[in-house]
């Protein structure tokens, strides 16, 4: 069970409780009793969408830890050369993105490697002991380059922030068009009937699916901003070339479902919409078009 979860599931769960919660203390009912203010609305969908995304947030790390069985690395007491190495290694690329020092864990699986936390300063990197094991160490430097730029740049910071808006307009449209089915075609006068609330339920799943179209792009972008940042804190592109076109050649490591968008790689969706990480081979053509400072 530990690897079913998604960040995006979790944070869409964290929203379902709110708003079933609010939904049972009467703030619903409230909002359409007297005819739609959609003002109140507005204000109900802000604070249900962006509270589910800010908690999906700060848990991220702890889920991080238990989802995948990290280990982390005591940085004044490594077990070994690899870990010494990793400590050393996450911290010089940390230092020279300009972030505090982030944790530092090892999980057993195949090829994948992620970054996650709610702050810069203390943040996670984690990589697989897959990864680890196939990878020269350069290569895993320049996996390790691109989680640390993860961080420097901001990015689960601003994936909340676009999870929580588009979280905002689910829960909004799909209530609009519930008071309005509600309304026009079941033709009911009085407060809100069921046709309202089984609209709601079917909007939210279909507009959250719509929805994750949109969470799914970005991340695909910032994917590419990771590659570049790993060759600029490198020196080089090639390393992080190379390193995908080992990743493109092994079957890329499942993460736990709830970090496979913060991972090195990932086999995509159902279709290249839903995909959270570009084709190896567009990463690579990417980085091919760049010039390292």
């Amino acid at each position: 069970m530990k690897r079913i979860f998604l960040f995006v599931i979790t944070n869409l769960a964290v929203m379902v409780v709110l708003s079933a919660t609010l939904r049972i203390l009467g703030v619903d009912r409230m909002i359409t009793a007297q005819g739609l203010n959609v003002q109140a609305l507005l204000i109900f969908s802000v604070v249900v969408g962006f509270t589910g995304s800010i908690i999906s947030l700060l848990m991220s790390k702890t889920m991080a830890k238990w989802s995948t069985g990290a280990q982390i690395i005591d940085p004044n007491a490594p077990n070994g050369h690899r870990e010494t190495w990793l400590i050393e290694t996450v911290h010089q690329l940390a230092d020279r993105a300009g972030i505090g020092h982030p944790e530092v864990a090892i999980y057993e699986g195949p090829p994948n490697a992620f970054a996650t936390g709610a702050f810069k300063n203390k943040s996670l990197v984690a990589v697989s002991t897959g990864l680890l094991e196939s990878m020269t160490e350069e290569e895993v430097a320049a996996v390790l380059g691109h989680e640390v730029a993860h961080i420097a740049n901001g990015d689960m910071i601003t994936l909340t922030l676009i999870q929580g808006v588009v979280n905002t307009f689910v829960v909004f449209f799909a209530r609009l068009v519930g008071y309005f089915i509600d309304r026009v075609i079941f033709k009911n006068e009085r407060g809100v009937g069921i046709g309202y609330y089984a609209v709601v339920i079917v909007c939210e799943i279909v507009f959250g699916i719509l929805a994750s179209v949109i969470v799914a792009w970005f991340s695909r972008q910032r994917e590419y901003r990771a590659d570049a940042g790993s060759a600029q804190l490198m020196g080089s592109r090639e390393p992080m070339m190379r390193a995908l076109a080992r990743l493109g050649g092994l079957e890329p490591g499942e993460l736990p479902k709830s970090f496979e968008a913060s991972g090195i790689t990932g086999k995509g969706g159902l279709a290249a919409i839903f995909a959270t990480h570009p084709p190896i081979q567009a990463r690579l053509a990417a980085l091919q078009q760049m010039r390292v400072a």
